[in-house]
């Protein structure tokens, strides 16, 4: 229990790290969120739990696909909000995209014989 307590406090101060940053210098703040951290703890917390290299190697390349889907929101979350749209529409709306574009991605990928 102590040990799931940890990973989430570490995982939430690397949240909380990222938005003081890029309260002081929003590019800075994208840079360090741009960084895979919680992907590299994740790694590193599932060889520590399982020590099984083809899990790690599958979510590794399960991580790569399911990245794609969600850069068009850090393009269209912007291009709402300075044509005026609301935060919480434009958010939404932009969830809503990255949504339909995770299930376009896994079915697409599905006929490449990639299975996520």
């Amino acid at each position: 229990m102590l040990y799931a307590v940890a990973k989430a406090l570490l995982s939430g101060v690397i949240i909380m790290a990222v938005s003081e940053i890029a309260k002081r210098n929003p590019s800075l703040g994208a840079l360090v969120v741009s960084l895979p951290l919680i992907s590299i703890l994740a790694i590193i917390w599932l060889w520590n739990d399982t020590g099984d290299g083809e899990r790690i190697a599958a979510h590794a390349e399960a991580t790569f696909w399911y990245v794609l889907p969600t850069l068009p929101m850090f393009l269209v979350l912007p291009a709402l909000l300075r044509g005026g749209t609301g935060f919480w529409p434009s958010l939404g709306l932009s969830c809503l995209l990255t949504f339909a574009l995770y299930l376009a991605t896994v079915w697409i990928a599905a006929k490449f014989g990639v299975r996520l």
